[in-house]
């Protein structure tokens, strides 16, 4: 529900992942395409194992909720699908915490997305591979956009990440409520209407507390932080920022645009870019040049 293949291994159907009885979660779920290459994960970089992140979902309370780690494991060995699959994928070993584990992250690391028409261009030096606007729109990129500065690009390949946590001032407005005074509301697929922000707080539960990277330093200077993500495939994987509070590729530029939401603990990073309207529009399609081909691997059918 939360990963789906067709969306780039994302969800695009709200703003926050759903969870447990339909509850809405936090936080926006993000693609697992590249997850291999990531050196953290969550939002908030929580856990840095693949074959260990898998067990914060599925005990979490509000996400799928399994009462306990044995529940589960039991679970799993009473499924007739699974009979002796893990034995013969793990030299006898049963379905535990570890092969779980494991299994998943195996599955996890299959989920590969490269040779974009910017990897053909950028590297590959293919000329024709990128237009005229997103040439311009990758020199706004580097350049006054000041966008790779967190979204890095490598000598031979790029992530689009510094795997850093940055406040980029979305943790910071939904918390305090700055900057907002009406939202955009998605009804259904591509579907929304402009609600005035206190009419949606008379009728909604109390926005649950997220300060971000400092729930797990408790060092102030991580409030409202969150990790830079990977912009690989970015155009299929919206809505966007750690909430999902930000729709569109263009909703994000002009946020960036004009600054973000200025408060002491704002990024360095971040300031007004000035960029004209046709800027934005070329910045905007030079990511969409980073849709890539999935590359799976072979399956093996144990």
């Amino acid at each position: 529900m939360c990963h789906i293949e067709g969306q780039a291994f994302a969800s695009t159907q709200s703003s926050t992942a759903v969870g447990f009885e339909g509850k809405s979660l936090r936080r926006n779920a993000p693609s697992l395409l590249n997850v291999v290459y990531q050196k953290s994960l969550f939002h908030d970089g929580r856990e840095l194992e693949l074959s260990q992140q898998v067990w914060l979902p599925f005990l979490a309370h509000d996400e799928m909720a399994n009462p306990s780690i044995s529940s589960l494991i039991e679970r799993i060995r009473g499924l007739s699908d699974y009979d002796g699959k893990f034995e013969k994928a793990f030299a006898g070993r049963p379905p535990s915490m570890e092969t779980i584990g494991e299994a998943l992250a195996a599955y996890e690391r299959t989920l590969l997305s490269g040779n974009s028409r910017f990897d053909q261009w950028y590297f590959g030096k293919v000329e024709s591979a990128l237009s005229a606007p997103e040439k311009r729109g990758f020199a706004i990129f580097v350049g006054k956009g000041k966008c790779a500065t967190c979204h890095l690009i490598g000598e031979k390949s790029a992530l689009f990440t510094d795997h850093k946590f940055h406040n980029t001032g979305i943790g910071y407005r939904a918390t305090m409520g700055r900057d907002l005074t009406a939202r955009r509301v998605q009804v259904a697929p591509d579907d929304f209407i402009t609600i005035n922000d206190e009419l949606i707080r008379s009728v909604t539960e109390r926005l649950q507390n997220d300060v971000g990277r400092f729930e797990i330093t408790l060092n102030p200077e991580d409030r409202w932080a969150y990790k830079t993500p990977s912009l690989r495939d970015v155009s299929k994987t919206q809505p966007y920022m750690h909430d999902g509070s930000l729709f569109t590729l263009e909703e994000v530029v002009a946020y960036y645009n004009r600054g973000g939401v200025p408060h002491s603990g704002l990024d360095e990073s971040i300031s007004p870019l000035n960029l004209s309207k046709e800027d934005e529009a070329d910045l905007v399609a030079f990511l969409k040049s980073l849709d890539g081909t999935a590359v799976r691997s072979s399956r093996r059918d144990y």
